[in-house]
């Protein structure tokens, strides 16, 4: 976008791809790592830790969504062409803080304590936010004609960047979701050992969650593909 990049604009740039890779990255672990857990032949030691190695892998995407909505922000006000949105960055600057505050005390707080459960309720309601606010800003500037975020550039394709990634934000809730009998039904698998309705819900949550992973790949490269080749814009 614009000029070529100076010194900050490069570091922004270079955030912008680590958070791209570690995404990724993180979600490739956590997928490796749920297809142990769901293994009825393990031990339910084994199991139990590679669901700590899943937790603790999927710390990378579950920060890096966040981190990500930041840093595209700034990219797009530190370019000249997004001079006239500066204004946006310090609120979404703060509610990323927020967000990724909540989602380290869900990672570190243990048990079901009042704190975890707030908190787990104000990422829901930020989730959701995220998913009003990209989608529906994203897909009025590729729709609408005149000057998308101001500029003359033709940046409908950032507009589609947007939009992708409440679409990942959103593909996230509905893993939650799909994974809402899962803790039961560990807990019964440690208790008992294997049964058959430990392992329906252990592996019927995984197995509902599993396109749902597919999908956020699929738009994640999408994604990184569009800031890349930036098609329709006049720079």
């Amino acid at each position: 976008m614009g000029q070529p990049p100076n010194f900050w604009f490069s570091i922004l740039i270079l955030i912008h791809l680590l958070l791209l890779t570690f995404w990724l990255g993180g979600d490739l672990g956590t997928y490796y790592s749920s297809r142990q857990v769901t293994k009825p032949e393990l031990s339910v030691d084994a199991r139990r830790i590679s669901l700590k190695i899943m937790a603790f892998c999927d710390m990378g995407p579950r920060l890096c969504m966040p981190l990500f909505l930041a840093s595209g922000t700034l990219l797009i006000v530190a370019d000249p062409l997004g001079e006239k949105l500066r204004w946006a960055a310090i609120p979404v600057v703060l509610f990323t803080a927020v967000w990724v505050a909540l989602v380290l005390i869900e990672h570190n707080v243990v048990g079901d304590k009042p704190l975890k459960r707030v908190s787990l309720r104000l990422d829901y309601a930020a989730r959701i936010a995220v998913v009003i606010g990209t989608v529906g800003t994203g897909t009025a500037t590729v729709i609408l004609g005149g000057k998308p975020f101001g500029v003359e550039s033709n940046p409908r394709w950032l507009g589609l960047k947007i939009a992708l990634y409440g679409l990942t934000v959103l593909c996230g809730l509905l893993i939650r979701l799909s994974l809402k009998p899962f803790p039961a039904g560990f807990m019964a698998l440690v208790k008992d050992g294997s049964t058959e309705a430990a392992e329906r819900a252990i592996g019927g949550s995984m197995a509902r969650a599993t396109p749902f992973v597919y999908v956020i790949w699929a738009l994640v490269i999408t994604i990184a593909w569009l800031g890349v080749a930036k098609p329709g814009a006049t720079l």
